[in-house]
């Protein structure tokens, strides 16, 4: 969406804020021994203290407020009461509501515990592969400036994004125009505008950035087994620098 009214700007910075306090709580939950499920379960209990709705329950087939993936597991990711997390694990989670009929959607990946040297190395190249595409997120550039970055940084760490998943706009629906790849060329793609809302986010693999999907029809994997790392923010496309909805820029790994 494009914002053309302050009620919409406030009301979609409302949200934003909501969201973010939400996941942090989900944040702090990260901790050996305990399962995915009971963490998407206190997503659903505090979405009802927000009065909020969980935003990936509208998608049809998902049953779930949040997904939440492991390891290997790249994206989609769905909680469940079988194994419980492991010191080491690095534990995506991804999450939005709706407020007041606007959406929101963002990631981050949470460490169990202590991350080994090789994992921080992907979470920083996760990181920074977004963070650095979120700068390109100005009025005049294009998708391509953005994926061109994301995946530029991903390999200066030697590592590849997942290239079948895409940041997305968002606004009055969960998934809108434009597209957003984390790959490809400078120039390319679709224009961005002043106002326009925009979720940008990349899957970084350790391997080569294939992916499968499992039986259950919704996890991404790693072909190879390879790790994964996700971070996914919310922002708005401004003439000079964009304006970041869900600021997580100092939010740890491990949350203690």
């Amino acid at each position: 969406m494009i914002i053309r009214k302050p009620k919409e700007e406030k009301i979609i910075r409302e949200a934003s804020e909501i969201s973010m306090d939400i996941l942090f709580e989900l944040g702090k939950q990260v901790k050996k021994n305990v399962k995915t499920g009971d963490i998407d379960s206190l997503a659903d209990e505090l979405c009802k203290k927000y009065r909020v709705k969980p935003a990936f329950k509208e998608v049809p087939g998902y049953f779930n407020a949040t997904c939440i993936s492991v390891n290997d597991e790249v994206l989609h990711g769905i909680p469940s009461q079988e194994e419980p997390l492991r010191r080491g694990d690095i534990v995506k989670i991804d999450f939005g509501i709706i407020h007041k009929g606007y959406y929101t959607d963002h990631c981050w990946t949470f460490g169990v515990e202590e991350i080994s040297k090789d994992d921080m190395k992907l979470l920083t190249a996760s990181r920074n592969a977004t963070e650095n595409a979120i700068e390109k997120a100005v009025s005049g550039n294009y998708t391509g400036d953005l994926g061109y970055e994301m995946s530029r940084t991903a390999k200066k760490y030697g590592f590849n994004t997942a290239k079948e998943y895409v940041g997305h706009g968002i606004g009055k629906s969960l998934h809108d125009y434009p597209d957003i790849p984390s790959y490809g060329q400078k120039g390319t793609g679709d224009l961005l505008e002043n106002g326009m809302v925009i979720c940008v986010e990349c899957q970084v693999i350790n391997g080569s950035g294939k992916t499968y999907i499992e039986k259950n029809g919704w996890t991404v994997k790693s072909i190879e087994g390879g790790k994964a790392g996700m971070y996914e923010y919310m922002l708005i496309v401004r003439d000079n620098e964009p304006e970041v909805l869900t600021p997580m820029f100092d939010w740890p790994i491990v949350i203690k």
